[in-house]
């Protein structure tokens, strides 16, 4: 870190506010296009710490060309940043993992209730003059269901919670949560497999991993019933787009609300778009005033205990095994 005076660098995504991060750290903040590594080198070749978004990828060769004291990273998940790399390099990591944990869960609970009745499609068909019921796609009562959660961290958690009243049951699958969280919600523990073969709908909260990636493929959409409804607020790498598209068309699931894909932003001729069975949000189930607030609060609260030699809150253990 510079002897004076550091140097903060931060990705110019509006949801960062550098004038605030500056006046919490009291030291100069700049932002830049840090969407590419090449990006990033060049823009932070002074930085002492950088602030990236979930687009932006931290690889181990850049941080050796870097002298970071902190990459910090303003989301929930480290994909894309080489958490093993920066710890050889004596770079501490920082994310904000208890931010918008009631936000992604609305998100992901209206994007379930919405299609589940069919809602996106019935109102656009009512503007366009339709007034029938016929379903847009195969409609179970939501009461009947049982509703399957993939991953079960924090931001899963409280989606169980708002979920449970309005269903028959609830199982999540997720290999690194201790048993007593699961019990504490009365949700029962299950596979991946069996979730698959449980689930009358799906609710993805996975972060983007080597396991994770591609996880809900074909197989699985293939084990869900013809009504199911698969939404995904975690990363968009874990569904893979074109084996759900697949299982669209094929009528193997009825619908999909997704607040994330594989590349962000996607083209204007994503072929998920244009569809009544699936509903799209641009990684937005983050949002909300208080959200916003809180996020860049948490991160120079993080980098300015790296600065001063304190552990930071949001400090990343690169030995977790959910990395």
């Amino acid at each position: 870190m510079s002897a004076t005076d550091p140097l903060v660098v931060v990705s110019d995504d509006p949801k960062y506010d550098p004038d605030r991060i500056a006046e919490a750290l009291g030291c100069r903040v700049e932002t830049a296009d840090l969407s590419t590594p090449d990006r990033l080198r060049a823009h932070a070749a002074d930085a002492d710490a950088v602030v990236v978004n979930v687009a932006s990828s931290v690889p181990a060769a850049v941080l050796a060309d870097l002298d970071l004291s902190v990459v910090a990273r303003g989301a929930v998940g480290l994909d894309g940043v080489d958490v093993a790399a920066a710890a050889e390099h004596g770079v501490s990591v920082v994310h904000v993992p208890d931010y918008c944990l009631d936000e992604v869960a609305d998100h992901a609970l209206a994007l379930l209730t919405s299609l589940a009745r069919g809602i996106p499609a019935y109102a656009d068909r009512a503007e366009a003059g339709e007034w029938e019921w016929e379903p847009p796609y195969p409609i179970a009562r939501l009461a009947d269901c049982t509703v399957g959660v993939l991953s079960f961290g924090p931001i899963a958690r409280r989606f169980a919670d708002r979920v449970a009243p309005l269903v028959d049951d609830v199982v999540a699958a997720d290999p690194y949560v201790d048993d007593g969280a699961f019990r504490e919600r009365d949700v029962e523990r299950v596979a991946v497999d069996e979730l698959w073969r449980r689930a009358d709908h799906v609710s993805v909260h996975a972060p983007l991993t080597d396991e994770t990636e591609g996880l809900v493929d074909d197989d699985a959409l293939t084990s869900l019933p013809a009504h199911a409804v698969v939404v995904n607020t975690g990363r968009g790498g874990v569904v893979d787009e074109d084996d759900l598209r697949a299982a669209l068309d094929a009528g193997d699931v009825a619908a999909a609300g997704l607040d994330v894909l594989a590349a962000e932003p996607p083209p204007s001729d994503h072929p998920l778009f244009g569809r009544e069975d699936v509903l799209v949000t641009p990684h937005v189930g983050w949002y909300s005033g208080e959200a916003d607030r809180d996020l860049n609060d948490a991160l120079a609260r993080d980098i300015g205990a790296v600065f001063r030699g304190e552990t930071p809150e949001g400090l990343v253990d690169p030995e977790a095994d959910w990395l």
